[in-house]
């Protein structure tokens, strides 16, 4: 039955890996459209901190779902889902084939198999939670949540505010951990057969330099700046989920003079390391992944043919 579906190119990995690279040389190689898959790209404004490709990549090389949303705003797995699925129709109807690349794990999973369907947020129980995360701290919100659902709160990291909150929010409101919920109400599938690929470096320590160095790189490109553009916006909050962004959260902090410009980049590079951990995690779930090996020949050769095996 899957056969029959239209064919859809998935390709991920962990931040630094060259996903971006890879997908702009398969997109000179074969018929295929880029859609982003990144959480952070698609805020306009936020371009060296979020490694987005350059405007004359991006004219070379279109990516949809980039700069589609403004940073005051919040853009989520449920938005992403339906606007990936028809930018992929539009692909597919003219002949050619989507090809998703990004590394924001929790998009992937909601446009693979569809999202759980919960109850909608309440503005009352999401104040009194924000009160509550004024008042006594993140820490002591996720201990609550370890509690009342061991389970997600496994999967959502201690400083994920946003998403400590909803999983909060919904058992507040239905009175049942999300994990219970999620396991019980399946979502729908996407209608297109996922050809699955991952690029990741051959160690943890080629990725752990590729991430330091590629901060350094965007500190002398023009980061600082950059950050101190959106705080002079006035409208943005480092609560948002645009500013949480890794990278973008400990720039804030710097700036507001919570510490020195040392421990910024420390932080900023120890926290992208953990994103890239996470990502590697979410990967090794994955059902149907191809390794695209760095010390197995050209990765572009690779990725080919194993889309050309997956097509024919």
């Amino acid at each position: 039955m899957s056969e029959a579906l239209p064919p859809a190119i998935l390709l991920m990995g962990p931040t630094a890996s060259g996903k971006t690279e890879l997908a702009m040389q398969l997109a000179e190689r074969l018929p295929v459209e880029l859609i982003s898959v990144d959480s952070a790209m698609v805020y306009r404004g936020m371009d060296i901190g979020t490694a987005k490709p350059s405007p004359e990549e991006l004219a070379r090389c279109p990516h949809r779902l980039i700069d589609i949303c403004d940073p005051a705003d919040a853009y989520s797995a449920e938005r992403f889902r339906a606007d990936a699925l028809a930018a992929m129709a539009e692909i597919t109807d003219a002949g050619r084939i989507p090809l998703l690349v990004g590394g924001t794990m929790l998009y992937f999973r909601a446009l693979q198999y569809g999202l759980s369907p919960l109850p909608p947020s309440d503005p009352a129980v999401r104040g009194r939670l924000e009160a509550e995360l004024a008042a006594h701290g993140l820490a002591a919100l996720h201990a609550r949540l370890r509690a009342v659902d061991p389970v997600i709160a496994r999967r959502i990291h201690p400083n994920d505010t946003q998403r400590t909150l909803r999983a909060l929010e919904v058992f507040e409101i239905s009175g049942r951990p999300l994990s219970t919920l999620q396991a019980e109400q399946a979502g729908e599938p996407m209608p297109w057969r996922a050809i699955k690929l991952a690029r990741a470096p051959v160690g943890r320590a080629v990725l752990h330099a590729r991430i330091e160095q590629r901060f350094h790189a965007m500190l002398e490109a023009g980061f600082e700046d950059e950050v101190r553009g959106l705080v002079a916006r006035g409208d943005l909050r480092p609560e948002l989920p645009s500013m949480r962004s890794v990278g973008y959260r400990q720039m804030w902090d710097w700036l507001r003079g919570e510490y020195d410009r040392a421990e910024m980049i420390r932080r900023a590079i120890a926290a992208t390391r953990q994103l890239a951990k996470r990502q590697m995690t979410w990967l090794r779930s994955e059902r149907d992944l191809l390794w695209l090996e760095e010390d197995g020949g050209s990765v572009l050769d690779q990725a080919v043919n194993c889309i050309e095996k997956s097509l024919n």
